[in-house]
């Protein structure tokens, strides 16, 4: 079954830049595309009642706006990407972006949202931009994958995976961490968050855990000594030239901890490794 992966897009550069980080990235699987552009109305607001509905001459027009920026995106692709195993589709509505993914997700059984981090509103003072943090802590059906602003694509060759080890892994959570290790031949960096000497009984065994589940990937285990939990794993990562970060998001604590506007500038404003966010 071909996987089935949502890009939602606003045609700016960042959006354009992510479809094809993504493109590349699947290059090896049989895979759906999903194309949705939430459209808006420059003439109206949310606080203003009057919206245009389905039909009327503004709504049209609107719509036809972004399908026939579609067509431009589809023309950019065909000239630069090219691979027989992708199917494209695109979708054009007047939603709440967050609604009009959740509707796709369930409708479509996606298997993965992409996204750039910024719109065509970025900011440079803004790690991951607003939308991306919302999918990243609102979607919880499937994986999430963030791609920086003008990050050029090179074939992972690590991908840092901070844990520290306090709850049990399930090998279902780790699939598409497992499936891109194995497309890129990839190592996984596992770098442990705990700042205390040793490992619990309980560490052991989900460490002992995670051994077994990622056994069809290299996988090396490392230990985190930076104290600042966002500047150790930039370190890390910058260090050793890492091509991307995968975390399970099953509570929003680790989440804010590490990606939180406190921690942005520890982080970095233009860091260049995509973050995938596993549910």
């Amino acid at each position: 079954m071909n996987r089935r992966i949502l890009i939602p897009t606003d045609f700016s550069k960042n959006a354009l830049n992510a479809i094809r980080y993504t493109v590349d990235l699947y290059a090896k699987l049989n895979c759906d595309f999903y194309f949705l552009n939430v459209f808006s109305f420059e003439k109206y607001t949310t606080n203003n009642l009057n919206i245009p509905e389905e039909g009327s001459a503004e709504f049209e027009q609107a719509k036809q706006n972004s399908e026939k920026k579609f067509t431009k995106l589809l023309n950019t692709l065909a000239l630069h990407i090219e691979n027989p195993k992708h199917n494209y589709y695109t979708e054009s509505t007047y939603s709440f972006l967050s609604e009009a993914i959740k509707k796709n997700i369930a409708e479509k059984d996606i298997d993965l949202v992409a996204m750039g981090t910024k719109g065509a509103t970025g900011s440079k003072r803004v790690l991951l931009g607003s939308n991306t943090v919302m999918a990243m802590e609102k979607i919880r059906e499937c994986p999430v994958l963030a791609i920086p602003e003008n990050t050029s694509f090179t074939s992972p060759k690590e991908i840092v995976f901070p844990t520290d080890y306090n709850e049990v892994f399930k090998k279902m959570e780790l699939n598409y961490l497992v499936e891109i290790g194995k497309m890129h031949n990839a190592e996984i960096a596992i770098l442990h968050l705990n700042q205390k000497k040793g490992l619990s009984e309980t560490q052991l065994s989900n460490q002992q855990l995670l051994k077994i589940i990622l056994s069809e990937v290299k996988h090396t285990f490392y230990n985190l000594t930076e104290k600042d939990l966002g500047v150790g794993i930039q370190t890390f990562v910058e260090n050793r030239n890492s091509n991307m970060v995968a975390f399970i998001n099953r509570k929003h604590f680790f989440f804010s901890s590490v990606f939180s506007r406190p921690l942005i500038k520890e982080i970095g404003y233009d860091s260049k490794v995509p973050i995938l966010a596993l549910h």
